[in-house]
C-alpha cells in the first residue's frame, strides 16, 4: 500500500511467543497500534515513545481492556521499525530485565546482517 510510511520488521521469536499468547482484543490492539506507526507520519506518544538511558530503543504502547502492553522496537534504515519483544506491564516503571532482553536481541539483529 502507497500510504504506509514505515515498514514492520518482526526479529526472532519473542515479539511471535509474546503476541500468540495474548487474547484476540488484544492481539486486535496490538495490529491496529502497529498499522497507526506505519501509517502516522507523526506518531504520538501515547502509542510510541523512545526509551532514555538506552541505545536506541523505543517502545509500541498498547492499552487494551485493563490491560497495559509494551512491546519493544527500534528503527533500522530510517523508516522500517523493528519489533523485538513485548510484555504486560504491571509497574510504573518498565522491569530492567525486559529492556536488557530488548537490547541483547537488538545486538543480535545487527550481528546477523
Amino acid at each position: 500500500m502507497s500510504d504506509f510510511k514505515r515498514g514492520i520488521e518482526i526479529y526472532g521469536e519473542h515479539f511471535w511467543d509474546f503476541y500468540n499468547k495474548q487474547p484476540v482484543k488484544v492481539q486486535d490492539k496490538i495490529d491496529w497500534t502497529v498499522t497507526l506507526i506505519q501509517t502516522t507520519k507523526i506518531v504520538p506518544e501515547k502509542f510510541l515513545k523512545h526509551l532514555t538511558n538506552t541505545d536506541g530503543l523505543w517502545e509500541i504502547r498498547v492499552s487494551a481492556g485493563n490491560g497495559i502492553f509494551r512491546i519493544f522496537c527500534f528503527f533500522d534504515k530510517g523508516n522500517l521499525v523493528v519489533l523485538l519483544s513485548g510484555f504486560q506491564k504491571k509497574t510504573q516503571k518498565t522491569p530492567k530485565s525486559e529492556i536488557k532482553k530488548a537490547e541483547k536481541l537488538k545486538k543480535e539483529y545487527y550481528g546477523n546482517k
